[in-house]
């Protein structure tokens, strides 16, 4: 059985013993899929901040990112059901995007990420801190 941590919640079939490297493996690379893409990680970490966002305040947030790129990264976390959009009827448009409940649940393993991440051992390839 291939597993990441002595208690494992990931199995499809609710058993430990059926999670193979190979499932495993296609859960992770599924998950990255629709997480991957320059903006879409900092899309979510501002809708985590402020819960819920109109598009104008996105694209103020991101000053990186192009209308176009925002709105194709907006609609690809729409569709896979992370991000739920809210169109007002009114002139000029109003439209509004928060997290779903199932893209608030991706919170605390996002947390645990970041944690991992600042665990890293400092090694000679990597920049000085700044003072």
């Amino acid at each position: 059985m291939a597993r990441t941590d002595k208690i494992v919640g990931y199995s499809p079939t609710g058993k430990l013993a059926d999670v193979t490297p190979d499932l495993a493996a296609s859960g992770v690379e599924t998950a990255f899929r629709m997480l991957e893409g320059r903006w879409k990680m900092v899309i979510i970490f501002h809708l985590f901040d402020r819960q819920v966002l109109r598009f104008s305040e996105l694209e103020r947030a991101i000053p990186g990112v192009s209308q176009k790129m925002l709105i194709q990264q907006l609609r690809d976390l729409e569709r896979d059901g992370i991000v739920e959009r809210q169109i007002y009827a009114q002139v000029p448009p109003k439209v509004e995007y928060r997290l779903t409940d199932w893209g608030q649940a991706m919170c605390p393993a996002l947390d645990s990420l970041l944690e991992w991440a600042a665990q890293k051992p400092a090694s000679p390839a990597d920049p000085a801190p700044a003072a």
